[in-house]
């Protein structure tokens, strides 16, 4: 099969290992082996792959290290070698690839730094190397991702700061987008997002934007420039050990549905400008060092579940039990503060005033008249005396009819 360009054998029960001697299909341009049972080392000679655009081994039993031979064949866009049990280092040669789309290499054993030559990659729209052991900073270049929509590097063991350049990600702080699609490879991407896998077609993964670097060694503050990356719909930055205070402006990030902070150090009052994200509904700030009195209003009201604000002993207000000081009696079932419904009581009260001042004017208007008009007082006895009249003789007259009839 010398000529052949597609292959094609994801989601069966294959096993064994990849015979070396498919590297001798020289024109081969996607190759699709996901979801299978294969095990041992990928094959080295990539060099002979001259046309090859889509590499995908994922969810395999595949180990060693990936081939230093890779990036030779500098045509690959995509490569995916995720939940394998690949080690060592993400080889230089990869940089050679200069149409790289999406890297997924997530659940293995990879190692060491992230390589700064990632960042020059421009056309790179989906980084996913979660559930590695990765280490070192985060590199800035990876500042220059301009199309970059997923960026996924948590659980690892990357340490120092958030890079305050994520704005410069234009991808994520505008509409702008790249056409990445490849044709006939019906792709399959699994994004982590609100606790679980989720799996996207090439439909609706475009869609998606998403920074994680949850369970890693971060530190520092939340840099106040991601409150620019207005299309991100996820934030994950959970399990760090981050301090400093929300960015204030973060209610600029109109699209985000997703905000993960929890267990971190992070401190000061929760912004108001929170409830300004009108998509936001999973929200995680647990396990903290917030104060004060936890914001309200708008999709807020609608996140009621206190496990969102516990492990933070000096926070108040719904939905926690803890009262904010000043506050004489609990809140309402319907989770409006007493004073508020004070003001309803003193609405009820001027109705209930209105109705009884209304009657007695009205009662008093009749009735005083009569008091004081004796011509109108005998006029109107007069008149419900020959209705009465009139009533009686309708009667007796129908009573004398029914009576005639039944005889």
């Amino acid at each position: 099969m010398p000529n052949l360009q597609t292959l094609f054998l994801s989601d069966n029960h294959l096993d064994g290992t990849i015979p070396p001697s498919i590297c001798e299909i020289q024109y081969i341009w996607i190759l699709s082996l996901r979801n299978n049972q294969l095990s041992g080392e990928f094959p080295q000679a990539w060099s002979l792959w001259s046309e090859i655009k889509v590499v995908d081994v994922s969810r395999n039993n595949l180990s060693g290290n990936i081939p230093s031979s890779m990036g030779i064949p500098s045509s690959l866009v995509i490569l995916k070698m995720n939940n394998n049990n690949f080690g060592g280092e993400i080889p230089s040669s990869l940089q050679n690839c200069s149409e790289l789309s999406r890297i997924d290499l997530g659940s293995n054993k990879f190692s060491g730094n992230l390589p700064s030559w990632i960042g020059s990659q421009e056309t790179l729209v989906i980084l996913q190397l979660r559930s590695n052991s990765f280490s070192g900073h985060i590199p800035l270049n990876l500042c220059h991702l301009f199309y970059l929509h997923v960026l996924d590097l948590a659980h690892n063991k990357f340490s120092g700061t958030i890079p305050k350049c994520l704005n410069n990600m234009t991808s994520l702080g505008s509409e702008k987008s790249n056409d990445w699609t490849i044709y006939d490879y019906a792709e399959q991407t699994t994004i982590m997002s609100k606790g679980r896998e989720l799996e996207y077609g090439l439909s609706n993964v475009d869609l998606v934007k998403i920074i994680d670097l949850s369970s890693n060694n971060l530190e520092g503050e939340i840099p106040e420039e991601i409150s620019s990356l207005i299309e991100l719909s996820t934030l994950n930055l959970s399990r760090n050990h981050l301090h400093g205070k929300i960015p204030t402006n973060i209610g600029n990030m109109s699209s985000l549905e997703t905000l993960d902070l929890s267990h971190n150090h992070l401190l000061g009052e929760i912004p108001q400008s929170l409830s300004s994200l009108h998509y936001l509904n999973h929200l995680n700030l647990s396990c903290n060092n917030f104060s004060g009195r936890i914001p309200s209003g708008n999709q807020l009201q609608t996140l009621t579940d206190p496990s969102i604000y516990e492990g933070n002993p000096s926070l108040c207000g719904f939905p926690l039990l803890t009262k904010c000081p000043g506050d004489d009696r609990p809140t309402t079932s319907g989770n409006l503060p007493v004073e508020d419904n004070d003001e309803d009581g003193n609405e009820k009260l001027g109705l209930y005033a209105s109705i009884a001042l209304g009657f007695i004017t009205g009662f008093w208007g009749i009735c005083g008249t009569f008091l004081v008009k004796k011509s109108w007082r005998y006029a109107y006895f007069q008149f419900f005396d020959n209705i009465k009249e009139k009533i009686m003789v309708a009667v007796a007259v129908k009573v004398a009819r029914l009576r005639r009839w039944n005889l």
